[in-house]
C-alpha cells in the first residue's frame, strides 16, 4: 500500500520546518561578531518609544475597567478593602502581560511583517545580499532583539499605568488616597508574582519579533503579499503569545506547588 502525505499536511510541516530553521539562523546570527548596534538602537526606538501612546492608553483603560467591574462583586462580600491588592495581582501576573503582548503583536508584528515584506517585494533584501551585507543580521536580528527587550519594559510600564487607572476607578464611587491605594496594592505583590510575569514577557517579545520578521522576510513577490505578510504575522504572533502564556502558567503553577 502506498503511503502518502496530504498536500495540506505536507505544506504545514514544510512551513514549520522553515520557521524552525529561520529561528535557528536568527539565533546563530545573534552571536556573530559584527553586531549592528546602531540599527538595534533604532529598532528599540521604533518598537519602544513609538508604542508608548497605544500602550499608555491601553494600560490606563485596563486598570480602570477591571476596577469598575470588580468593585460591585467585592461590595457584595464586604471585601472592598481587598480591591487594590486583587487588581494589582491580576494585572501583574496575567492580564497586563497577556493583553499588552497581544496589543504589541498587532502593532509591532504587523509593522515588521509589512516593512520586511515591502523590502522583499522591491528586492531590497536581494540587493543587500549582493552588496555583501548580511540581511539576517541587519534586518532580523536587530528587530527580534529589540522586541525581546522593549516589550517587557512596555508591559511593566503599562502595569504601573494600569494601577494608576485602577486608583482612578476606585475613586469613582469611593474615596481613597493615592498613597494608601498604592501601598495596599504593592503590599500584595510578591517576588513570586513579578518574576514569572517578567520572564514570560521576554518570550512574548521574542515570539512577536521572530514571527513578524519571518512573515515579512519570506513574503512572496507580488504586492499583495505585503498585506498577507502583515496580516498573517498578527494572527500567528497572537496565537503563539496565547500558547506561550498557557505554557508559562502551567510551569508557574508546578513550581509554586
Amino acid at each position: 500500500m502506498n503511503m502518502f502525505v496530504p498536500a495540506k499536511v505536507n505544506d504545514l510541516l514544510t512551513a514549520i520546518a522553515d520557521a524552525f530553521l529561520f529561528a535557528l539562523r536568527t539565533v546563530k546570527e545573534t552571536f556573530s561578531r559584527d553586531f549592528e548596534v546602531r540599527e538595534f538602537l533604532r529598532q528599540c526606538f521604533q518598537v519602544g518609544y513609538k508604542s508608548l501612546p497605544l500602550v499608555s492608553i491601553t494600560g490606563i483603560i485596563l486598570g480602570l475597567v477591571l476596577t469598575i467591574q470588580s468593585r460591585p462583586t467585592l461590595v457584595k462580600f464586604g471585601a472592598v478593602a481587598m480591591l487594590p491588592g486583587m487588581v494589582a495581582v491580576s494585572l501583574i501576573r496575567e492580564m497586563g502581560p497577556a493583553i499588552i503582548a497581544l496589543i504589541c503583536a498587532g502593532k509591532i508584528g504587523s509593522s515588521m511583517g509589512a516593512e520586511l515584506g515591502s523590502m522583499k517585494v522591491t528586492e531590497q533584501i536581494d540587493a543587500m545580499e549582493v552588496s555583501s551585507t548580511n540581511p539576517m543580521r541587519f534586518l532580523v536580528v536587530t528587530r527580534v532583539l529589540a522586541a525581546t527587550l522593549m516589550i517587557p519594559l512596555l508591559i511593566l510600564y503599562a502595569d504601573a499605568l494600569a494601577i494608576l487607572g485602577s486608583w482612578a476607578g476606585a475613586n469613582i464611587k469611593g474615596d481613597v488616597t493615592f498613597v494608601l491605594f498604592f501601598s495596599q496594592a504593592l503590599a500584595h505583590i510578591g517576588f513570586g508574582d513579578l518574576l514569572p510575569a517578567v520572564i514570560k514577557s521576554f518570550f512574548f517579545g521574542g515570539v512577536i519579533g521572530l514571527v513578524g520578521c519571518y512573515k515579512g522576510y519570506t513574503a512572496g513577490r507580488g504586492t499583495e503579499s505585503v498585506g498577507i505578510a502583515a496580516n498573517s504575522a498578527v494572527v500567528l504572533a497572537s496565537l503563539l503569545v496565547i500558547i506561550v502564556d498557557v505554557i508559562a502558567v502551567q510551569i508557574t503553577d508546578m513550581l509554586i506547588l
